[in-house]
């Protein structure tokens, strides 16, 4: 099938590269020249393990093209994807939608017969109703379909979550539409994926509903962790207790600094919004935000207290900036808020992230940034973890322990034994543990 991706963001560029690898005719159209150069030459503009060479491949097998000329991919494509961003607007939480809006108008200018146009941006309900009002008021005689297939990726397990999904989920009443996105995905039935067929505003729905979800389980772990902490017990057994009940699962069970990245804070407060415009406001979700954003400044407490409650003139080094390892997405990153807190009391900060230093330079000020994570340590008053990278997993603590000025670790992500800490001569703080 021939397939055109309008935006080569996180969405775009993985869909897209996996599209062209189950053997579909892919181009992706972005309006940033820059960015398609780069793709062209190779160059990856973000960072996705395994992404680089799903490219490279589907490029030389000509299979995957990219350009700035949405008139050379859209005419005659099978389907259309919008993958453009949908930020939350500054001020009221709702979802930006005017790049998937100006993206439908170049639809209707340039498709040929019949098309199925997919809304594969994370929007609002209600939201490929105006698609489609758009396409028909400019082209009244148009064949089309818009159908939603909102995406499940998780970032730094893209690739094999677009591959090995857990569901495909399809929105359209549009039996022609779900012929045409049964043949896309047609190379998911030998892995006996479930095609979940719905109708379209569901499926909007279906999307913000699973990331509200996702992220209020983990705001429920981290407020059990803070429990924990008061009455003398383990969060991680408690997760690993209640996580083997089938009906919770042990997924997104891990206490923490609190959730960020480019999902679960926009569709958290797009969904909720949603919710109280529609006279329906869903409290859970309110208060799952509430309580993220003052989980935050409660970690960067954490290190205060750890140093007796006094930072001012002290070096603290920060290992990971990136809201989860395997990206190098800053966008609402714990870090962000952890750090500028630790700097306004006084604090020097001195970090190391293995992929996200160069978008934290732009985020963060005055931060000095380390080329290791023992360089990183040299001489610091402690040293947070704030990202669970794996090189951050096995650390020579003997080689760590000499390299700080004070053997103090504070570890907000729980990757090591408070009993091997402490046998090494640690002071060590941790989340939800005694």
């Amino acid at each position: 099938m021939r397939v055109t991706m309008i935006g080569t963001g996180y969405v775009g560029l993985v869909s897209g590269a996996c599209f062209a690898d189950f053997g579909h005719t892919v181009t992706c159209v972005d309006k940033d020249a820059s960015k398609i150069e780069r793709l062209k030459k190779g160059e990856i503009p973000i960072f996705e393990p395994g992404l680089d060479e799903l490219v490279k491949d589907n490029v030389e097998q000509g299979r995957l093209f990219f350009t700035t000329d949405p008139s050379e991919a859209i005419r005659g494509a099978d389907a259309v994807f919008i993958a453009v961003g949908t930020p939350s607007r500054r001020g009221d939480g709702h979802a930006d939608l005017s790049y998937v809006y100006a993206a439908a108008e170049d639809i209707a200018g340039l498709m040929q017969g019949y098309t199925v146009v997919v809304t594969k941006s994370t929007v609002p309900v209600g939201t490929g109703d105006e698609v489609e009002e758009i396409i028909k008021k400019r082209r009244p005689d148009a064949q089309f379909a818009v159908v939603s297939n909102p995406e499940f990726l998780r970032e730094g397990a893209a690739i094999s979550d677009f591959k090995r999904p857990d569901r495909v989920v399809v929105g359209t009443d549009d039996e022609r539409a779900r012929e045409r996105m049964r043949e896309l995905y047609r190379p998911l039935f030998l892995n006996e994926t479930p095609m979940v067929f719905t109708a379209r505003r569901t499926s909007e729905l279906i999307k913000y509903a699973a990331n509200a979800f996702l992220a209020m389980k983990i705001t429920f772990i981290n407020e059990i962790a803070d429990l924990c902490e008061e009455v003398d017990a383990n969060v991680q057994e408690v997760a690993r207790g209640i996580g083997l009940d089938n009906r919770i699962g042990r997924k997104f069970l891990h206490a923490g600094p609190g959730y960020g990245g480019s999902c679960f804070p926009k569709d958290t407060l797009a969904l909720m919004k949603t919710a109280r415009d529609a006279g329906a406001p869903i409290e859970l979700i309110e208060t799952t935000v509430r309580v993220n954003s003052a989980r935050k400044q409660k970690m960067a407490q954490k290190i205060i207290a750890a140093l007796d409650g006094n930072v001012k003139g002290k070096t603290i080094a920060v290992l990971g900036l990136t809201f989860k390892p395997n990206t190098d997405d800053m966008r609402d990153a714990p870090a962000l808020d952890i750090v500028p807190t630790l700097q306004a009391e006084g604090a020097r900060v001195r970090a190391f992230d293995p992929e996200g230093m160069n978008e934290a330079k732009h985020m963060l000020k005055d931060v000095t940034f380390a080329s290791g994570p023992y360089d990183c340590v040299q001489g610091a008053d402690a040293v947070a973890i704030i990202t669970e990278w794996d090189q951050f997993r096995a650390l020579d603590l003997d080689r760590m322990k000499d390299a700080l000025k004070a053997p103090v670790v504070i570890d907000l992500r729980n990757v090591y034994r408070p009993e091997e800490m402490r046998a090494k001569g640690f002071k060590y703080v941790s989340v939800g543990r005694a």
